[in-house]
């Protein structure tokens, strides 16, 4: 199994971490995004939108870092991370799509401005954060996990953007029950850090 990753990002630590969770091996390549290694030729082969992570698994080629969470859980532990009950399923996905959206779209946008620089409205971002932390930390009042009553994908799709907030100056603080999830994801056996994410 192949991983190919690029350290900095979040959506790749999403893949690290479950990776991680399921004690799986696996080869790590980097990719050279500063050498645009992710617009080769080679590498839109294995995901025409040049992103990254890709996970290579024998004869299969997945990318996306939420399909990939969902390939992983369904193949290799017996749904522990996923399920097969139609409306649980729902559950999950719908963070999922939080995560690919909502999550996207403010506190990652607001990292990426301070991080890498990037052409980033901060201040759209800023607002739109606080609208996406106050629904997460509403929704995890008396809840330790997203879903389900245990962690899940879902939980694994919306961490690491909600943990780098800092680096896009976005102040958690005051989201309790953010931070008590964030700790509870921290508390896993097999959980790893990332650059960025620091203690609560």
């Amino acid at each position: 199994m192949k991983l190919y990753d690029r350290i900095p990002s979040g959506n790749c630590h999403k893949i690290r971490l479950m990776l991680s969770f399921l004690n799986l091996e696996y080869e790590t390549v980097l990719v050279d995004s500063a050498n645009k290694q992710h617009k080769s030729p080679d590498y839109l082969k294995m995901n025409p939108r040049g992103q990254f992570p890709v996970l290579v698994d024998g004869d299969s080629i997945v990318y996306d870092s939420h399909a990939i969470l969902v390939y992983l859980a369904l193949k290799y532990y017996n749904l522990n991370w996923y399920s097969n009950d139609p409306y649980e399923v729902a559950l999950i996905q719908e963070w999922l799509s939080f995560s690919a959206n909502e999550i996207h779209n403010s506190l990652n946008l607001a990292r990426l401005k301070y991080k890498f620089n990037a052409n980033v409205d901060w201040d759209l971002a800023k607002q739109k954060s606080i609208l996406v932390l106050g629904i997460l930390d509403q929704h995890l009042d008396r809840r330790d996990w997203l879903e389900l009553s245990k962690p899940t994908i879902a939980d694994i799709a919306c961490f690491p953007y909600v943990a780098l907030a800092n680096e896009g100056k976005i102040d958690t603080s005051q989201y309790k029950n953010i931070i008590k999830w964030i700790n509870n994801i921290k508390k896993l056996p097999g959980y790893i850090g990332m650059e960025g994410i620091v203690e609560l």
